[in-house]
């Protein structure tokens, strides 16, 4: 998580409460990029469809945070870090995500994106020298297994696209999990909610700059259904999930945050079977479950 662990309230049902509802709308992301890719939309204009819609409320609430007379004042290697970790967090971590979507299913691309603490524990460990734990050690093989397990099986002979957008949501994953290493030191200070409008504003730039290079405006002219996907996505999938998570860690700290998180996974195949269609069987569970155990057992590792 990229927010910094709270003393728990004393009402924790609420702080799980906001976690779970935070985790699926983070899952449903997925669903709606692959329902937008059926009308032909490519991955930059959508991602900058997203945040023309989620911006202003980012926008916003920066200049609310800024405006705080408790706000402590950012100095120059603090705005530094919010451009660099907003860019790296949310834009190229979101534009590599969207890549992805375009060749594996949302099912897959859950999975690998839920890997984002064991990246963080190799990361620490080539970065900082933490040592790995055996417990740790058994937790990676497991989650790794699940993914290969889920991998092979979604792999009908040899794909170079499926390998492809594997390779992208992976690459998103690692990039998110940089992102969190690096945030670490920045939010307590400037803030969670904070910190987030800021680095969220960042990426909207970033895609904006991106799709204006390289794109002509006449690509925003989408069917009717790209919007109200790119708008659901904008609301459901962005700007609540953000300030969700942000009040649950507040409520019942970033450890159990995190755990009841573990639901996004399994919330992302439920939906994808209802919405996409697509398979859930006995080889998706198992590696699901292979994948959440690891996962699981590092985030307990981590809390303690």
């Amino acid at each position: 998580m990229a927010q910094t662990d709270s003393p728990p309230s004393a009402y924790p049902v609420y702080g799980i409460a906001l976690a779970v509802f935070a985790a699926v709308g983070f899952s449903a992301k997925a669903i709606f990029i692959k329902l937008a890719y059926r009308y032909g939309v490519d991955a930059v204009t959508l991602l900058a469809l997203r945040m023309g819609f989620s911006a202003p409320v980012f926008l916003g609430v920066a200049a609310l945070s800024h405006k705080r007379a408790d706000a402590p004042a950012l100095q120059r290697q603090d705005w530094a870090a919010v451009l660099m970790l907003g860019w790296l967090g949310y834009y190229l971590s979101s534009l590599l995500d969207f890549s992805g979507l375009q060749y594996i299913s949302a099912g897959l691309e859950r999975l690998i994106l839920f890997l984002y603490p064991t990246l963080v524990v190799l990361l620490s460990a080539w970065l900082f020298r933490h040592p790995i734990t055996a417990r740790q050690l058994f937790a990676l093989l497991l989650s790794y297994g699940g993914i290969a397990l889920v991998f092979v099986h979604d792999m009908t002979g040899l794909r170079l696209s499926m390998l492809s957008g594997a390779a992208l949501v992976f690459a998103s994953a690692l990039s998110y999990s940089a992102y969190l290493i690096g945030a670490g030191r920045y939010i307590g200070r400037i803030g969670a909610v904070r910190f987030t409008a800021y680095a969220m504003s960042v990426a909207s730039l970033a895609t904006f700059m991106q799709f204006g290079l390289t794109h002509p405006v006449q690509r925003l002219l989408q069917p009717p259904p790209v919007y109200e996907l790119a708008l659901a996505m904008a609301i459901l999938s962005t700007i609540l999930p953000v300030f969700m998570l942000s009040a649950a860690i507040h409520r019942i700290g970033s450890g159990h945050t995190a755990l009841a998180g573990s639901v996004g996974p399994v919330a992302t195949l439920l939906l994808a079977y209802i919405f996409l269609g697509e398979q859930l069987g006995g080889v998706q569970l198992l590696g699901s479950a292979l994948v959440l155990a690891g996962v699981l057992t590092i985030t307990l590792s981590q809390s303690k």
